[in-house]
């Protein structure tokens, strides 16, 4: 998931916020993981890395994402994303400041 930033005026186009799914898709273009991989295969090549779960930047390590994952084996970075899918949401409503933060941290003023 991302989502855009509140513009600050000027004709530059923003970098997207990316976070869950999204951020963990963008740590495994830049690592050298290939598929198929196992759990352990992934945790130990990004587990240690922070993930965003939401767009104020609330970080989760990724191997504490994958331990909710019940799959062993993944055959492909589509097949663990939609995995990881399901755990980030979870997480995400468990651990959000609520409907009315989150709504704050999408409008631009």
């Amino acid at each position: 998931m991302g989502v855009r930033p509140p513009s600050s005026g000027d004709d530059e186009e923003p970098d997207s916020i990316e976070f869950g799914i999204a951020a963990v898709d963008a740590h495994l273009k830049r690592s050298d993981l290939s598929f198929p991989a196992t759990k352990g295969d992934v945790r130990a090549e990004i587990g240690h890395e922070r993930i965003p779960y939401d767009v104020h930047g609330n970080e989760v390590p990724l191997g504490e994402m994958l331990a909710e994952v019940p799959t062993e084996q993944f055959d492909s970075r589509q097949e663990l994303l939609n995995a990881l899918h399901q755990p980030f949401e979870e997480y995400r409503r468990n651990n959000s400041n609520g409907v009315v933060a989150q709504v704050r941290a999408l409008l631009p003023f």
